[in-house]
């Protein structure tokens, strides 16, 4: 069985852009109970089928399978509740870890937010200095919750 481990934060400023190359994401969910994920996902040329089980602590198990690219552009057009996720991901190395940073579109514009992924959960974690407050066990910024409740819907003060 496969084991994310991940952090999230969002992100205060753009000086990680420098350096960084972005592809394209768009995703979908076909489930998302909180209990189980199921995300078709086409990044940049390549599309994948993720299945997801219930975060503990901050790890779950990950499932990830290459799947043909007009098959997930069918799925997300036809089977995908929406808005679907569309954001441009960026990978930006620091400290020996390389952190990944989304830049969200469409329905999400305006949110970005960087993960790192861990070895383990008691990883000890050099910050960028354009990462800001954590935001690893706020359900408001899991990319199946975007789908379903997007960033240009949240009150000001969020």
């Amino acid at each position: 069985m496969g084991t994310e481990i991940e952090r999230k934060f969002l992100v205060t400023h753009t000086t990680w852009k420098q350096a960084a190359h972005g592809v394209r994401y768009r995703q979908g969910y076909l489930v998302a109970d909180g209990e189980r994920t199921v995300r078709v996902r086409v990044a940049g040329e390549r599309a994948y089928v993720t299945l997801k089980g219930r975060t503990t602590g901050i790890s779950r198990a990950e499932f990830e399978y290459d799947i043909p690219l007009p098959d997930a552009a069918q799925i997300l057009d036809a089977l995908c509740p929406k808005p679907l996720i569309e954001k441009t991901r960026y990978r930006v190395p620091h400290q020996g870890l390389t952190w990944e940073v989304d830049e969200f579109a469409g329905e999400n514009e305006g949110l970005i937010v960087a993960e790192v992924e861990l070895s383990d959960e008691a990883q000890t974690l050099e910050l960028p200095d354009w990462v800001g407050a954590e935001v690893t066990h706020d359900r408001r910024y899991t990319n199946a919750s975007l789908s379903r409740y997007p960033y240009r819907l949240w009150k000001p003060q969020t």
